[in-house]
């Protein structure tokens, strides 16, 4: 429908200009969905904005623009309502077009953009020293359906996991390896653990209880900083490790395998040249023996200029120094045109502040766009971050393994309920998908900005928004296939779409909407409109469902009902997969 909103758009423009002159050629008719359907379908509030500029009442000008507005080939005669409301309803021969157009369309009419553009979104980006926690939930997940829904439109991304691999942490976890797994530093095997914390949590106690292993620890990230060959495989090793880790766990909960590694230790040849550059453009000041930049518009409690520290006074270098180097790699090695970073709602002055250096640099220009796409945060139900009852961060693998064990005893108190009997098999993959499916739903669901409070039972609800709900609309569909032995994909070609009922005319309506939907997404990088839409489409089909019998009414309505609801499976089972969540056929 995006195409049919900018040819009324045209329209709009030729009206205004045959009704006021040249004057108004430019003007944005404000074309939006109407918000009640007795209305129409779109609606436009542009006499409104043009009253004080010509000078006559709004109602007035809607007239004088609807007499000049040639619409008639989409849609019904426009009407006016309130006061100067221009409302449009599409024609539904021009609906019942649509959806034939979409029938045979493996994208259901969602364009490829015409503005392809290399795209980086850095995510979900732990650190290698320690294990991935509920904090890296909404990196994950929002970043991963950002790149989706981008590259299902055509741009070319690249997903980058700017992991953690560098500095301080590292001490401890080399030490303990040259104590405990010496063998492996000699070996072409790696260390032979269970997982990452394992080995950080005994690294831990030594290093707490022992003076002599604290010194060994701070004594092995000066060897690491200096590139010794033996600490630097240690080093690797621990690299290699934490990363079969975090790859296990991107595999859980369903992130693209195209995540590329590219941790701090990528950039750290690259420091001395970022500051070299950033001395021969007159950015640097020397303070207090450190190099940094001053900022404008941040300053300290005294009401100074807020310096940036971008190398240490010993020479050393920290997150910002990284940080800069990824900026101009991205922008002169990878020529990325936009780079997202979907990142907590806490780091929004670094970046605010690595990005005014940047473009200070001459590194961001017009050209390339970096975006900070903050994140609120996950709550607990006291209204605090989320925690565990040891008041740390609650490790990710403990916070699925519970979403998943919750909706297996769902599952299974369900099959006692209806008195079905299914395989084990069955009943721990639905659990699987079903647990991190409503994790990840649940947040992606949320406006991105904003905090959420993190409820179990909410999100495995079968009622509201929820994933759960999404899913059982998809195989309500399925069982209609099955009940009635139908193969969708043989529905046809040329079966007549017949939309008589108010249900069925709302859901083919909604069924148009989806390249609109991913549009918004595209521009505003906000999930939670994708999953408004599935939410809005999936109750649309509800009703059709419950009010308009498929496989019991006569031809031609019996295809025409079936086509419609299989391209409202189809467009669930697209959108879900955007939002990083596989379908199922039965629950």
């Amino acid at each position: 429908m995006k195409e049919t909103i900018a040819y009324l758009k045209e329209r709009f423009e030729q009206a205004l200009i045959a009704a006021f002159g040249e004057d108004l050629a430019a003007t944005d008719p404000m074309l939006v969905p109407a918000s009640n359907p007795k209305f129409g379908d779109y609606q436009s509030n542009v006499a409104m904005a043009l009253a004080k500029r010509l000078g006559k009442a709004p109602r007035a000008i809607a007239e004088e623009i609807v007499q000049k507005l040639d619409v008639a080939d989409l849609c019904e005669r426009p009407t006016i309502a309130g006061a100067g409301f221009i409302n449009l309803a599409l024609k539904t021969d021009y609906l019942k077009a649509q959806i034939k157009a979409i029938q045979s369309d493996a994208r259901l009419g969602a364009a490829l953009t015409s503005d392809p553009q290399r795209v980086i979104v850095d995510y979900p980006s732990p650190n290698i020293a320690k294990e991935m926690h509920v904090g890296h939930l909404r990196p994950s997940f929002i970043g991963d359906s950002i790149s989706r829904v981008l590259e299902f439109l055509g741009h070319d991304v690249i997903r980058l996991n700017h992991v953690g691999d560098w500095g301080t942490p590292f001490g401890l976890l080399i030490a303990y390896v040259r104590e405990a797994y010496p063998e492996a530093l000699n070996s072409s095997q790696g260390l032979v653990l269970g997982d990452l914390a394992t080995l950080y949590r005994a690294a831990k106690v030594r290093f707490d209880e022992d003076e002599t292993f604290q010194e060994a620890a701070r004594r092995s990230v000066v060897q690491l900083q200096a590139g010794d060959a033996e600490t630097l495989r240690a080093w690797q090793l621990v690299c290699d490790l934490s990363n079969q880790t975090n790859r296990k766990f991107f595999e859980w909960m369903g992130l693209s395998a195209s995540i590329q590694e590219r941790g701090e230790s990528f950039y750290n040849p690259l420091l001395a040249d970022v500051i070299a550059e950033l001395d021969r453009l007159g950015l640097l000041v020397e303070d207090d023996g450190a190099q940094c930049v001053f900022l404008e518009g941040f300053t300290n409690k005294e009401g100074n200029p807020l310096p940036l520290i971008v190398q240490k006074s010993g020479g050393g270098y920290n997150y910002a120094s990284t940080d800069l180097a990824a900026i101009r790699y991205r922008v002169t090695v990878d020529r990325a045109q936009r780079v997202i970073y979907p990142v907590g709602m806490e780091q929004m002055n670094h970046f605010a502040q690595i990005f005014q250096v940047g473009k200070r640099a001459g590194w961001i220009t017009d050209e390339v766009e970096f975006f900070y796409a903050p994140l609120g945060f996950i709550l607990g139900e006291d209204g605090k971050k989320l925690k565990s009852r040891s008041g740390e961060a609650v490790r990710l693998v403990d916070l699925l393994e519970e979403a998943i064990a919750r909706a297996r005893i769902d599952l299974e108190t369900r099959l006692v309920a209806e008195g079905r009997e299914e395989t084990e098999e069955f009943i721990a993959n639905v659990a699987k998908i079903v647990g991190i499916s409503a994790v990840k739903y649940a947040d992606l669901s949320q406006n991105r900005t904003s905090n959420y409070v993190f409820s179990f039972d909410k999100m495995l609800a079968l009622q509201g928004n929820t994933a759960p709900y999404m899913l059982y609309a998809y195989v309500r569909v399925q069982g209609i296939s099955r009940k009635g032995e139908i193969d969708f994909e043989k529905l046809g070609a040329d079966a007549p779409i017949v939309l008589q009922e108010e249900t069925e005319l709302a859901l083919a309506k909604y069924i148009l909407q989806l390249d609109e939907v991913l549009g918004s997404v595209e521009a505003e990088l906000m999930p939670n409109r994708l999953c408004e839409y599935l939410f809005e489409l999936s109750k649309k089909f509800n009703q059709f469902y419950d009010r308009c019998p498929i496989l019991q009414a006569e031809e031609p309505s019996r295809t025409s009902r079936l086509i419609l609801a299989d391209l409202t499976a189809r467009t669930i089972k697209l959108g879900l997969s955007l939002l990083g969540i596989p379908v199922l056929e039965r629950m």
